[in-house]
């Protein structure tokens, strides 16, 4: 039976991702911020039989310590992980900065992932399988986000909701690009997917009325949540065989787009060691 952990898990794509894993038989870990839709998710997985196999953890990943934290408890609770799904993120549209003085969106769409990826390494690592770590909401090549290198946290200009979201897309590929490349010799593949543009709750957050436009954008356009985890269902199953992949709607976006640049990604690594505090040993 094997093991997968999915950030973000109690909403959208990383929710119905989570009940098709239990619904085949999966031990399924969710990590989400809202205690009563944790409660909803262990529900369903009594109905579809899998209660014993699922299970939530109420976690804010906006906050550094506590993605630590949880990254600690998952790789004691287990010792093997063989997948693990990064989706958590939270649209601001008005600046937030954490108690521990990071911009929100940064703190949980980039460093949460960063912390968890490399808290829960040696678990992973220890699969029986493959091991995979799967971030969605990379951009994965599209051409558009712009990291600011003197002003990660965007804090020497107004606040911008889509430009800050599209600079940790952006990040996020290079987290990618760094894992593969320090960890090279290990057996974890790392890949990025993009899911495009899917019909999951994240118009709650958004004001009016772009709130009203976007959902009726997705009414449209959208593809449903359900049709949005196939694809990434298969490459938990079958992961690529190199160390980095990445992918638009299931479709593969070549690695040697200068968004995926190796010099780049060392250099956002050490940003983030200096952000956190970390020593530079890796």
């Amino acid at each position: 039976m094997r093991t997968i952990v999915i950030t973000g898990g109690t909403d959208g794509i990383g929710r119905g991702l989570a009940l098709r894993r239990l619904a085949e038989g999966e031990r399924v870990v969710v990590l989400g911020s809202d205690p009563a839709k944790g409660a909803r998710l262990l529900q369903e997985a009594v109905r579809l039989g899998a209660g014993e196999r699922a299970g939530f953890v109420q976690a804010d990943l906006g906050s550094v310590a506590r993605s630590r934290a949880v990254a600690a408890e998952l790789a004691a609770a287990h010792p093997a992980v063989d997948a693990l799904v990064l989706g958590a993120y939270r649209y601001n549209p008005a600046r937030v900065r954490t108690a521990e003085g990071f911009e929100q969106t940064f703190a949980l769409y980039v460093l949460s992932r960063h912390l968890l990826a490399e808290g829960l390494r040696g678990s992973l690592e220890r699969a029986a399988g493959t091991p995979v770590i799967l971030s969605l909401c990379g951009v994965g090549g599209i051409k558009a986000g712009t990291i600011r290198w003197d002003d990660l946290q965007r804090e020497r200009e107004p606040y911008r909701a889509g430009r800050v979201t599209m600079q940790g897309a952006r990040a996020n590929d290079l987290l990618g690009v760094s894992f593969a490349e320090r960890h090279a010799g290990g057996r974890t593949r790392y890949v990025l997917y993009n899911p495009g543009f899917v019909a999951t709750g994240m118009t709650q957050s958004l004001r009016r009325p772009m709130r009203g436009l976007t959902k009726a954008a997705a009414a449209l356009f959208a593809q449903p949540v359900d049709r949005a985890v196939g694809p990434i269902a298969a490459l938990l199953d079958r992961p690529p065989a190199g160390p980095l992949s990445a992918f638009f709607r299931g479709r593969p976006v070549g690695l040697d787009r200068p968004e995926f640049d190796r010099a780049n990604a060392a250099r956002l690594h050490a940003a983030l060691l200096s952000l956190l505090g970390e020593p530079a040993l890796e």
